[in-house]
C-alpha cells in the first residue's frame, strides 16, 4: 500500500476536483490538501498571548540563521518576511497549523549591530514566554550548520533545563556544505547539546523536513 505521507518531491497543482490549491505526491498519485495556516497575533506580555487552546511549539534561532525561510519551507507557504536585515522580528508571532497545534515564531537572537537594551529586552521577553506558557511542548532551535556552539546557545539551553522544555536542534543551510562537511559540524555541535533530538535540513532546498514535522505534529502536537 503506498504511503500517505507526503514527500519533498511532491508538487503543487491547481483546479482538481474543485481543490483551488493541492499536493501532487507523483509517486503515489495522492492529492492532498497543503498545511492551513492561520495567523493569530503578536504578543510581548502573557497577558497578551493568545489563550492556550492547543499544544504549542516554538522557534527561536540566531537573526540570520534563516529562521523565517525555515518556517516558510515547513508549511510549504510565504507567512514569515525574510528579510535582507536580520532580526526585524520583535514580538512572539502567534499562528495555528492543521487547527491542531500553535506556532509561535520568536524574535532572533544575537543583537550584533543592536543595543544592549534591545538583548536585555528579548532576553526579558523569553523568560516570561518559557517560564508562563504552560501549553508549550517543545522549542526548535534553529541554528546556522557553519556556526560554532556559542553563549547565547548555552543560555538557552540553561533555560530548557531549568524548565524542564523539551527542545530540538535543527542545523540550517546545510546546502553550503559538502555531506562530508555536514557531518563534521554536526558531530562537533552533538557533542554540547545532550540528548536533544539533531535535524541536519536546508530550508533554501526543502530537504530535512519530513523528520522535522514528524516530531511537530505527531509527537509534541498531540
Amino acid at each position: 500500500m503506498p504511503s500517505s505521507a507526503p514527500s519533498e518531491s511532491s508538487s503543487r497543482v491547481r483546479g482538481v476536483s474543485g481543490i483551488s490549491d493541492v499536493v501532487l505526491i507523483p509517486e503515489t498519485g495522492y492529492i492532498l490538501n497543503p498545511m492551513r495556516v492561520k495567523f493569530l497575533k503578536g504578543a510581548i506580555e502573557p497577558k497578551d498571548y493568545p489563550f492556550p487552546y492547543k499544544p504549542e511549539v516554538a522557534i527561536v534561532g540566531r537573526s540570520n540563521a534563516g529562521k523565517s525561510s525555515f518556517i516558510n519551507a515547513f508549511v510549504d507557504q510565504k507567512i514569515a518576511k525574510v528579510s535582507k536585515t536580520p532580526g526585524k522580528t520583535r514580538l512572539l508571532n502567534f499562528f495555528e497549523l492543521d487547527e491542531q497545534v500553535y506556532m509561535v515564531d520568536c524574535p532572533g537572537y544575537g543583537f550584533a549591530k543592536g543595543s544592549l537594551a534591545e538583548a536585555l529586552s528579548w532576553e526579558t521577553m523569553m523568560e516570561s514566554y518559557f517560564k508562563e506558557r504552560k501549553t508549550l511542548k517543545g522549542v526548535m532551535v534553529i541554528m546556522d550548520i557553519r556556526r560554532e556552539w556559542d553563549d547565547e546557545e548555552k543560555l538557552i539551553k540553561s533555560w530548557f533545563e531549568h524548565n524542564n522544555i523539551k527542545w530540538a536542534l535543527l542545523l540550517n543551510k546545510s546546502d553550503k556544505l559538502s555531506r562530508s562537511q555536514s557531518i563534521q559540524a554536526e558531530t562537533k555541535i552533538r557533542k554540547h547539546i545532550g540528548d536533544a533530538p539533531v535535524f541536519v535540513l536546508s530550508s533554501a532546498k526543502k530537504t530535512g523536513l519530513d523528520k522535522v514535522k514528524n516530531l511537530v505534529l505527531k509527537e509534541w502536537g498531540k
